[in-house]
Parts: C-alpha cells; structure tokens; sequence
C-alpha cells in the first residue's frame, strides 16, 4: 500500500486533518487511544483500504517525523501540545479586554526555549484612551527589543503581513483579543467565527474550538490555535525561564549566589539592575510570580 506524505492542517480530538503534496486534505486517525500528533507535524500516511485518496478515503498516521521546533504548555499533570515545526510566534494581545502580563510573559519564555522569532500585536488599537494604557503597558517589551505592531484587525492587517512572509508563524492570545478576526482579514476566506466579548467577565468567549493550519502564499503559514487563558511553564527549569527574561541575560551568572532565585538574596545582579533602572521592575515581578507557581 502506498504511504502518503502530508502535513497536519487541523486537528479535533483524535481526528485530523492532513495536507498531501498535491494540496488536497485527508481525513486520518491514530492508532491507540493517546496522540501526540498536533497542528504542523510531517506525518506518513497508510490509506485505510486500496481506494484512493481522490474517493474520500480515510488514512492511519502511523509516523510523525523529528519536529523542528514543539511549542507546547504544562502544569503540575498534564502536557498541551500546541502546535509543531513553527518558526514564529505571534502573541496577539488588545487594547480590550484587558490582557494578561503575566500571560504575554509565558508565552516569550516559551518562545526563546523553542527559538522562535515573535511579534506582539496591539489589535484594537483605535479604542482611545483604552489603545493608550495598553501601548504604555507593552513599553517595556519594546524597550528589550521585541517587535510590535499596532494595527485594528477590523480595518487592516497589512502592517502583520509582512513579518509573516517566509515563517509557519502560531496564532496565540487569550479569548477575546481579536484573533478569528485577525484570521479573518489576513485570510478572507477562512471564515473563522467571531463572537462578541463578555464585558461582565472582561474575557472573550472561546470561538475557535480546534487548531487549524492556513496557508498564507507559497512559502508562508499561519496556524491559529484557541484562546488560552493559561500557559503552564512546569515543563521549563528555573535557568530556562530565567533565558525567557531575555533582559535578564546580560546579569546572569553574576549573582553572589549561584542558585539565586532574584527574590531577597544579597548581592543579586538582577535586583541590582532593576534598582539602577536597567531592568523593568515589572518584568522582575512576572518572573518572581511564573517561578512561584
């Protein structure tokens, strides 16, 4: 039976969907009940009987090949895999609802462990004062060298588009932020569903309910995964989070004490930094609540 190549473009429970070579989708299965197969793994293919792919066949995953990249959360019991083989992360945050620190925070140390390149985005940034407080929040990770781009997914995405150009980039950020919206303008025919934002809880209600992988151009892919009101880091070492704070990397190892949590220790580098203005004292304190937890 001939083994089929494809990637995996969507993915509801144990079910997927993967893209062959010729663009076509196949609908596959797992074997056994646990799958580790997540948006954007290389997969190889058996056809579930002798028809063909053209008829509506099913197909068995029966190997994911070595990933490039895995970005994925994790508490004290469990693991998410989130999405396979991207190359950047854009960390979709707006102007309303509010959005979380301490969440932007964990996806950057998730990012730097997998190295990958990330864009911020401020959507809804015409709200007025509301675009402002925001803007003021997200100094701080300008200051440190990330990219952000304002932009209102209502009215345009042609200042995203550029930074996607050559990249499988990962659509993440709370519910709520305008990502199926976003989705929406940079593709137009994906038609993903939008819905209105809960101002009593301050936080969108989920509307994407799967992860799904769009192809952009030739040579640029966009996957967009549901909101996440958590990003699990137990998964990560106290040195691997500290490479997260990448503000951080010039003051490490400097420290009078070599397991130094930068919470009262004498002679701390990054409290030092952070009393001479170096160092945002913000960031210090999400890297003290992420390392806490």
């Amino acid at each position: 039976m001939k083994q089929l190549h494809g990637t995996i473009t969507a993915a509801f429970g144990r079910q997927y969907l993967a893209r062959l070579a010729d663009g076509r989708e196949l609908l596959c299965l797992t074997r056994g009940k646990k799958s580790e197969v997540v948006c954007g793994d290389e997969v190889e293919i058996n056809l579930t009987s002798e028809a063909s792919a053209e008829n509506g066949a099913q197909g068995v995953i029966e190997r994911i090949a070595p990933r490039r990249s895995l970005l994925h959360r994790s508490d004290a019991f469990r693991e998410k895999l989130i999405a396979a083989n991207v190359t950047q992360i854009v960390i979709v945050v707006a102007a309303e609802p509010s959005f979380s620190d301490e969440l932007l925070a964990r996806c950057l140390v998730a990012a730097q462990d997998q190295q990958l390149d990330v864009v911020i985005v401020l959507n809804k940034c015409d709200l007025g004062e509301a675009a402002v407080l925001a803007r003021e929040r997200l100094a701080p990770y300008r200051d440190i060298g990330y990219r952000i781009v304002e932009l209102s997914a209502l009215n345009s995405s042609s200042d995203l588009r550029p930074l996607l150009k050559g990249h499988l980039s990962v659509l993440v950020g709370q519910s709520g932020m305008g990502k199926s919206t976003l989705i929406n303008s940079l593709i137009p025919g994906a038609q993903a569903a939008t819905r209105e934002i809960s101002s009593v809880l301050d936080s969108g209600k989920h509307t994407t309910t799967h992860a799904r992988l769009y192809a952009l151009d030739a040579d640029s892919s966009l996957i967009d995964c549901p909101g996440v009101q958590a990003f699990g880091l137990h998964h990560l070492s106290l040195g691997e989070i500290e490479s997260g704070f990448v503000e951080f990397a010039a003051y490490l190892g400097q420290c009078r004490y070599r397991n130094c949590r930068h919470i009262h220790e004498p002679g701390c580098a990054i409290r030092q930094a952070v009393e001479s203005g170096k160092i945002d004292a913000r960031r210090l304190a999400l890297f003290q609540q992420i390392t806490a937890k």
